[in-house]
């Protein structure tokens, strides 16, 4: 799954890397500490033109008459996205690129202490999820939500958690938004060995209050 992620790239560069005009309302960057129901910048494809805009990390189905109205979907699973209500009608017109340095992940060993790990891609690049949006109204409130997609995982990530956001890479991004016809089903599988390496981190993490860069800095053996 991806419940905490990290943002750090400024938003020119993030335009840039993906050709998109960008909007005047972003969120802070960068953010050690990304939760759910916070506001990230978002890649969507409208038109032919990409757009970088801020969501809120938390789709919300339109029946929803209140924002916590039912359980907080910050993902989405692969393999049941086309058939669940609340998302096959974005999986079909409103897929999303959303960009990261990384996310966290925590494993509990024999059942124990929660230990967080931190996920990113070996190369270096940033991370690229693939996500879908909605817009939501009610309650006297606007939002345009959204949330990643994700899988089984395998390989490194698998020794952490048995699930893992979808990571696109640059190649696929324009088959993901929509603006290369069909095929975008069979992006949604699990990145190919040795896409990601994975190190851990501090316990600060563990609180959805902490924020710094010494949340990325590798734990000393």
């Amino acid at each position: 799954m991806c419940g905490r992620m990290a943002t750090l790239l400024p938003h020119d560069a993030m335009a840039q890397l993906f050709g998109a005009a960008m909007a005047n309302d972003l969120p802070d960057v960068p953010n050690y500490n990304v939760c759910p129901t916070v506001s990230v910048a978002v890649v969507t494809s409208e038109t032919t033109v990409r757009r970088l805009r801020p969501m809120r990390w938390g789709f919300i189905p339109h029946w929803y008459k209140a924002a916590n109205g039912g359980p907080l979907l910050i993902n989405a699973r692969a393999e049941t996205i086309a058939e669940k209500p609340a998302f096959k009608a974005a999986c079909r017109a409103r897929r999303c690129l959303i960009p990261a340095a990384g996310f966290y992940e925590w494993e509990r060993p024999d059942g124990g202490e929660k230990l967080p790990w931190f996920v990113q891609r070996a190369d270096g690049a940033p991370m690229v999820f693939a996500g879908i949006w909605q817009d939501w109204e009610g309650d006297g409130q606007r939002l345009t939500t959204c949330a990643v997609v994700t899988t089984e995982a395998t390989g490194e990530i698998a020794r952490i958690h048995h699930r893992s956001p979808v990571i696109l890479e640059e190649g696929d991004w324009g088959k993901w938004l929509g603006e290369e016809g069909h095929g975008a089903a069979l992006l949604m599988q699990p990145p190919s060995e040795g896409v990601v390496r994975t190190y851990r981190v501090g316990k600060a993490v563990n609180s959805n209050r902490a924020s710094g860069p010494e949340l990325l800095e590798p734990l000393e053996d």
